[in-house]
C-alpha cells in the first residue's frame, strides 16, 4: 500500500458543523462515521496517512449556479466576511484540531520530521491550514497566534474577496484572470508568511494574485488542490502558463478530486471515471514533471468520484495510476514524498 499524504481536506469544517449539532468531534473522528469522507478508520483503510486540514469559514449566502443548456455556469462570488465572527469560527476549528491532538486521535504536525514520525507510527499526520484568511486582520497579529497553535499553511483567499486579495468564482468555462490580485495587506501577508515559514497556497486566488505571489514570495509556488485548465476550463484550475511557473521554481500542484474540476464538461457528478483523474495527472506530470505533482483531494469539501467514495477508497486511485504506467518510485512521489519535499522547503527544514 502506498501511504498518501493529502494536500487538502475540509474535515475540520465537517467536525465543527457536527459539533454545533451536539456531536463530539474527537469521538466522530476516532471511532468513525458514515458521513463525509475522512475519519481515522477510513483513513487507515485507504492508506491516508495525513494531510493539510483546512480551517475554512463557510459562506452562508453562496448558492451554486445551475448549468445552462450548454452546460455553462457562473456562480456569483460569495460576499466578503466580517473579521470578528470569522475569527471566532477559526478559533473553534483550531481548538478541535488541538483537542484531536491531545486525545491522540491524530498528530498535529509542525515539521516534516513530525509528519514522518506520525506516519511511521500509524497516526494521522495533520497539518493546520487556513483556507481564506478572513480570521486574520490586516495587522497580522492573529497570524502569530495561529502560527503558535500550529498553522503551517494558508491560502490568502478562498473564492471570495477579502482584505488580502481577490478570489476566483466557481465558473465554467472561465479563465482565472477574473479580478485584481493581492492588496497592499496581501503583499505584507506573503512577506510575513515567508518570515514565519508558513506555506502559501494559490488554489483559489485570481491569476493576477498568482503572479503577485510569484514576484513577492521566496517559497516555491504551490496550489494544494487545483487541476489543469487546459483539460477542464473552470476558473479554479491552473493555466499552462501558471503550471510552467510552478515547474520553473520546483513548486507543486495537488490533484483535486472534485469532479467539476476533473470532467471535460465541468459538471459536479459522482459518476466520473477515474480515467478523468489520470488524464489530469498525466497532463500535470507532462507539464511540470513528476517531482512537482501530488494529491490534494478536497475530501469533505467537494463531490468526488463515486468509485473512490471516501478516504477508504484512496488506493483505487493509486491502483489506477499504477495500471496506467506509473512505477512504485513515481507513485511514492505522487502519494507523499513530493508533499514532504515542498513542505520542508516552505518551512526551511534541512533534514527531512
Amino acid at each position: 500500500m502506498q501511504l498518501v499524504f493529502d494536500g487538502h481536506n475540509d474535515v475540520l469544517l465537517r467536525l465543527w458543523t457536527h459539533e454545533r449539532d451536539g456531536n463530539d468531534p474527537v469521538a466522530e473522528f476516532l471511532n468513525g462515521t458514515t458521513q463525509g469522507h475522512i475519519d481515522a478508520p477510513r483513513a487507515r483503510q485507504g492508506g491516508l496517512a495525513g494531510g493539510l486540514c483546512a480551517i475554512y469559514i463557510p459562506s452562508g449566502d453562496l448558492v451554486f449556479a445551475d448549468p445552462d443548456e450548454n452546460g455553462h455556469y457562473e456562480t456569483p462570488l460569495a460576499a466578503p466576511l466580517d473579521r470578528l465572527p470569522s475569527l471566532g469560527i477559526a478559533t473553534e476549528m483550531a481548538a478541535i484540531a488541538l483537542r484531536l491532538d491531545t486525545a491522540d486521535a491524530w498528530r498535529l504536525c509542525r515539521s516534516v520530521k513530525d509528519i514522518r514520525k506520525a506516519m511511521a507510527e500509524g497516526i494521522f499526520a495533520a497539518v493546520m491550514h487556513m483556507e481564506g484568511c478572513e480570521a486574520i486582520g490586516a495587522d497580522l497579529a492573529a497570524l502569530e497566534v495561529f502560527h503558535a497553535a500550529g498553522l503551517r499553511s494558508l491560502g490568502p483567499v478562498w473564492s471570495r474577496h477579502n482584505v488580502f486579495g481577490h478570489g476566483v468564482p466557481f465558473a465554467f468555462p472561465k479563465n482565472p484572470d477574473t479580478a485584481p490580485g493581492l492588496t497592499d495587506a496581501g503583499f505584507e501577508l506573503v512577506r510575513e508568511c515567508n518570515r514565519l515559514g508558513i506555506m502559501i497556497d494559490l488554489s483559489h486566488i485570481t491569476e493576477k494574485g498568482f503572479w503577485d505571489v510569484a514576484k513577492t514570495s521566496d517559497q516555491p509556488l504551490v496550489a494544494t488542490h487545483s487541476n489543469a485548465h487546459a483539460l477542464t476550463p473552470v476558473a479554479r484550475n491552473l493555466t499552462d502558463k501558471q503550471l510552467d511557473a510552478i515547474k520553473e521554481c520546483n513548486g507543486l500542484v495537488g490533484l483535486n478530486y472534485a469532479t467539476a474540476m476533473l470532467r471535460a464538461d465541468g459538471r459536479s457528478d459522482g459518476e466520473t471515471p477515474l480515467s478523468d483523474m489520470i488524464r489530469h495527472v498525466n497532463h500535470l506530470v507532462d507539464r511540470v514533471g513528476i517531482d512537482c505533482v501530488a494529491l490534494g483531494s478536497d475530501f469533505d469539501g467537494a463531490t468526488i468520484p463515486d468509485e473512490i467514495g471516501d478516504a477508504a477508497g484512496n488506493q483505487k486511485l493509486i491502483a489506477a495510476l499504477r495500471d496506467s504506467g506509473y512505477g512504485e518510485s513515481d507513485l511514492k512521489k505522487l502519494a507523499s514524498e513530493n508533499w514532504l519535499r515542498i513542505l520542508a522547503s516552505a518551512w526551511r527544514e534541512k533534514d527531512v
